[in-house]
């Protein structure tokens, strides 16, 4: 039911398939993870189909190994009309081990749409606890930080005599 399910968690084991030449996961598959828990968690919410409109923030902080235990947490933090941000938290836990380290972290955006692929609306979320008002003002403050790097580069693509895009 819409408005209800906000957080998702898969947990898989690293394949060999998944890794470079250096025996470490790619970070390309690490992102194709957090967009397939962004956008499992972004229809648990909304109901409706969804799109990626942005990953920010994202830091490959420790390698995954092959064999680790993978787990992708994502977490609705803030809805704006169409628009959904998402925490997720990437653990890889060493199973002979035990040891979990954080991965990846980043906020993946996401956007409603309906059956023309135009934006539509999304329930809203409100914040009751403590922990949820703090995710909900991390997510507003890398909004903030968002349009001073889109106006960044935007003087950027001016000054290089680059088109813009749209």
């Amino acid at each position: 039911m819409p408005g209800t399910d906000r957080e998702v968690k898969f947990c898989f084991l690293a394949q060999p398939t998944d890794v470079n030449f250096s025996g470490k996961v790619h970070g390309g598959f690490v992102m194709k993870w957090i967009d397939q828990a962004g956008y499992a968690c972004a229809v648990g919410w909304s109901g409706m189909n969804c799109v990626t409109v942005a990953v920010g923030g994202i830091r490959f902080v420790h390698p995954i190994c092959i064999g680790d235990m993978v787990t992708v947490h994502c977490q609705l933090i803030y809805t704006g009309n169409t628009s959904m941000h998402f925490s997720v938290d990437v653990l890889a836990r060493n199973l002979t081990t035990g040891v979990e380290v954080l991965a990846t972290h980043c906020v993946i955006v996401m956007v409603a749409t309906d059956a023309a692929g135009k934006p539509t609306p999304v329930p809203k979320w409100l914040p009751t606890t403590d922990d949820d008002k703090a995710l909900a003002a991390y997510a507003q403050k890398l909004m903030e930080l968002d349009k001073n790097i889109e106006q960044e580069i935007a003087r950027y693509r001016d000054a290089a005599h680059l088109p813009h895009p749209g």
